[in-house]
């Protein structure tokens, strides 16, 4: 895989596809994001979906790859039956726009499929169409959000350390916080410059929220010299696992419940916690896409 990360990290370094005088340029700043947890079973994939929703009716533009492997549920919380996924890019069957499904007031999303099972073991010409097609949404949505699987797989691992920035979704469970502390360390001992941010989901009251959020955030400083900002503590909402059942975002089907509120706020202080510019170096139009994809790339080696 060596020489074949190496050659695809110089691709990623040119411009790809349409030649530069025949291309437009993007009007959007492309953003990476990674949604993960430690453990699975915290509702991950559910506020991935609804954070996402809510970006969306803020103005931006949103594109939310499954990338759950084994575990890939984004569609059935919609109700969605993709005919295409992951892996049919992947092997290089269609390309990335022929794979973008429309849900809920026309959220885009990848579906993954069984696709992500086979990222690490792509031929070259594979990994070369999957980063071609990729760097095609440069500046064509804000925010690609990857919907990781839970834990410290490697295919997890290779796209939490790649993303400029990490929302670990966890839970007051004794077992969940101790998971979610797991993964940062993993993450920050690769990728020191990953930036991160707490959800805490299913709590009772703000109150249980905050203590949550502060035991991570304690031994994070205390240990990891990293100080981790809190997005916000979504309840408890039995209406949550309503919309579950009937397949629908909790916040679309019930947008003036507690958990769709609190969700709202959380977005206004994500939106707040967003730098204004693109990472130092980055002046390229792509430039957040192709560091993704460069530092992929360097950990697929």
């Amino acid at each position: 895989m060596n020489d074949q990360a190496e050659a695809l990290r110089n691709l990623v370094r040119q411009d790809v596809g349409t030649p530069p005088a025949e291309r437009a340029a993007p009007e959007r700043q492309t953003r990476i994001l990674t949604i993960t947890s430690g453990k699975g079973g915290v509702g991950k994939s559910n506020f991935t979906l609804n954070f996402a929703l809510q970006l969306q009716s803020q103005g931006y533009q949103v594109l939310v790859f499954d990338a759950d492997i084994g575990m890939a549920n984004i569609d059935v919380l919609m109700g969605a039956s993709p005919k295409y996924n992951l892996y049919h890019l992947l092997k290089r069957e269609k390309s990335i726009e022929e794979i973008v499904c429309l849900g809920p007031n026309d959220l885009r999303f990848i579906a993954g499929g069984s696709g992500f099972n086979d990222l690490l073991s792509l031929t070259k010409e594979e990994l070369q169409y999957f980063t071609e097609q990729v760097l095609s949404l440069s500046g064509t949505v804000d925010y690609i959000l990857f919907d990781t699987g839970a834990g410290l797989s490697k295919e997890s691992m290779t796209f939490i350390t790649a993303a400029e920035q990490t929302i670990v979704v966890t839970t007051p469970e004794p077992t969940s916080i101790t998971d979610a502390y797991a993964i940062i360390k993993m993450v920050h001992a690769q990728q020191p410059d990953v930036r991160f941010q707490l959800v805490v989901n299913r709590v009772t009251d703000r109150k249980e929220g905050k203590q949550t959020a502060d035991k991570i955030r304690m031994v994070s400083n205390q240990f990891l010299h990293l100080d981790i900002p809190t997005l916000g503590y979504i309840p408890d909402d039995a209406n949550v696992s309503k919309a579950v059942k009937r397949q629908i975002p909790f916040s679309v089907l019930f947008p003036d419940s507690a958990a769709t509120r609190e969700l709202k706020e959380l977005v206004r202080r994500f939106e707040i916690s967003q730098p204004m510019s693109a990472p130092e170096g980055e002046t390229s139009e792509a430039g957040g896409v192709k560091r993704f994809l460069s530092r992929m790339l360097s950990f697929m080696k």
